[in-house]
Parts: structure tokens; C-alpha cells; sequence
């Protein structure tokens, strides 16, 4: 897998595991579980250009312009950077070579930036702690989270299969 660049190797990892994990999350809209709103995800990150990092609801913050595509936009930039973490801490072999173990830990890590960044700034408190169900908004976060590690692998892997 070497003989793709480096950056190369690292966007289409991240593009594939945020990818998979969008699947997991059309099948939980599928059988009524709720899902986040990447619109609202756009709406937080245009007010973070306008000078505004937190709200008390980010529901209720004026809306933005293109807001669904800037949040769609900002969630496979954060899969691909988380990607670049992974990447970072194995090293590029991994990529030829990759393990489940490694790629799950991240992914289960990456958990860390909604819970004690996101959400709070978005008017959820740390760790979903403003709504009705913290408990069940973070275990939720946590296994949306492991299933992108498990992404970051799987797509490793093809990746790898391709390349050989």
C-alpha cells in the first residue's frame, strides 16, 4: 500500500470508516433510534466563523446558509483527521497491515470530541448531561463511535487487498 501517498491512503480511510459509519446510522433511523442532525453540526460550525462557540440550543441558533452541506462536510473532515490519528500513532504501515485493535481504540476515543466538545457547546451539557437521557445519549455516542473504528479497520483492510 506504499505506493499511494501517504495523505492518499489516510482520506480515503477516513472518508471509508465515516462512510460505514453513516450506514450504521441510516439502519438506527431505519428501526426508530434518533440520529444527529448533521445540519445542526453545519449550523455550529458557521457560527464558530461568525465568532460563536457555545449555545444554550443549537435548535433554537439562528440558522445558516448550505448548514446541512457544511455539516456533512465537517463530518468526513473529522473522519478523516481521526484517520490521520490513527495514523499518527501506528505509523503508515498499519495501513498495509492493519489491526482491529488499534482502529476500534481510536474510534472508541474519538468519543471524547461530542461528549466534551460538541454537545456542550451545542446546549447538551458534558456528555448529553442537559437531556432527557444522558445515559442512553452517550452509550449511543460511545457505540456510534466504536463502529467507526471498526471502519477505520475494515476499510483499512480493503484498501490493503486492493493494493496487493
Amino acid at each position: 500500500m506504499t505506493r499511494l501517498p501517504e495523505l492518499t491512503i489516510i482520506i480515503a480511510i477516513g472518508i471509508g470508516a465515516t462512510a460505514f459509519m453513516d450506514v450504521w446510522l441510516m439502519f438506527l433511523k431505519r428501526i426508530g433510534v434518533p440520529t444527529l442532525n448533521f445540519a445542526f453540526i453545519g449550523r455550529w460550525v458557521g457560527h464558530l466563523f461568525r465568532g460563536t462557540f457555545a449555545h444554550a440550543s443549537i435548535g433554537q441558533a439562528q440558522p445558516i446558509h448550505g448548514e446541512r452541506a457544511l455539516g456533512w462536510l465537517t463530518h468526513y473532515a473529522i473522519g478523516i483527521a481521526f484517520a490521520a490519528l490513527l495514523v499518527a500513532i501506528q505509523g503508515i504501515g498499519w495501513a498495509s497491515n492493519p489491526t482491529v485493535l488499534p482502529a476500534v481504540l481510536v474510534g472508541m476515543a474519538t468519543v471524547a470530541a461530542p461528549l466534551f466538545v460538541m454537545q456542550p457547546a451545542m446546549g447538551s451539557g458534558f456528555a448529553a448531561s442537559r437531556t432527557p437521557t444522558p445515559l442512553r445519549n452517550c452509550a449511543r455516542s460511545i457505540a456510534n463511535h466504536t463502529v467507526f473504528g471498526f471502519g477505520l479497520y475494515l476499510t483499512a483492510v480493503l484498501m490493503a487487498c486492493v493494493a496487493r
